[in-house]
């Protein structure tokens, strides 16, 4: 799960009750845990030296091996709050964060972003509620053409209300696409689950962490090119990296640790 507890959060244990519902009690420590990680983690955080990364690590041979690996490529790092929409925040945070440095790809994604509220209708999102979601993204890439800095975006991002709603609207980006290739998709969901019903249980609702296929429907509907850092216990001693698209030149770096994205910056 990636909702991790946070060095800040205190959980005291409970005892065993048979007269308590232990299925709610467990939801209830879930929700306390998920409370204080949103009042103690910014949903972007600072720029840190990828040397923060090494000191958290500094007591594990395995990952702290495979941290150095990274250091002569990456310079810094952004971590993203562990809510289940890391990977959503921190694509949209890197990508605005590009765009305010390269002029045309803004343009470009402006333009794509036009035709798309269209396309979602198309298929049968709710127009109200969908409208409403494109119509702040727009707000946001408009307000960074004019006003465009690395500080604007961070505001952006750390807004509760913009910044999920533009979280939401990634969602829709992402079933949209999933369900117009489900042909293609279909083969990849377990469960025997349809790829519509996959879209409505694991893509659209937020707090749902996002997997191999979230990051392959989303880079390929924006045609961004997106590289994915592994740090984990695989067997070697460097980082595993992945493309998506395959064929793309990556502008975003993220690291993943299990059930968590944060934002890399290389050297």
């Amino acid at each position: 799960m990636e909702n991790h507890q946070s060095e800040d959060t205190h959980i005291k244990p409970c005892e065993y009750d048979p007269n308590v519902n232990q299925d709610e009690l467990i939801m209830a420590q879930e929700k306390q845990i998920a409370e204080e990680i949103k009042a103690n983690t910014s949903m972007i955080g600072s720029l840190q030296g990828l040397g923060s990364l090494a000191k958290e690590y500094s007591n594990d041979p395995v990952y702290s091996s495979k941290v150095r690996t990274l250091l002569p490529k990456f310079s810094n790092v952004r971590r993203t709050r562990p809510d289940g929409n890391c990977f959503l925040r921190g694509f949209i945070f890197a990508y605005l964060e590009y765009c305010i440095h390269h002029r045309d790809e803004l343009t470009r994604f402006k333009k794509y972003l036009e035709g798309s509220k269209e396309e979602l209708f198309e298929m049968g999102f709710p127009k109200f509620t969908t409208e409403d979601f494109h119509d702040m993204f727009m707000e946001v890439v408009n307000d960074l053409e004019g006003s465009g800095s690395v500080g604007r975006v961070e505001a952006v991002c750390n807004d509760a209300g913009t910044s999920d709603y533009l979280v939401v609207y990634l969602r829709l980006l992402i079933s949209a696409h999933l369900q117009k290739n489900a042909e293609f998709f279909s083969f990849f969901i377990e469960g025997g689950r349809t790829v519509e019903e996959f879209c409505k249980q694991e893509v659209e609702p937020m707090y749902r962490e996002c997997d191999h296929l979230h990051i392959v429907a989303l880079t390929a509907a924006i045609g961004v090119g997106v590289r994915v850092m592994y740090l984990d216990r695989g067997e070697g001693a460097a980082v595993v990296s992945h493309d998506f698209p395959e064929d793309k030149e990556p502008i975003i770096h993220l690291l993943y640790r299990p059930g968590h994205y944060d934002i890399l910056y290389k050297a």
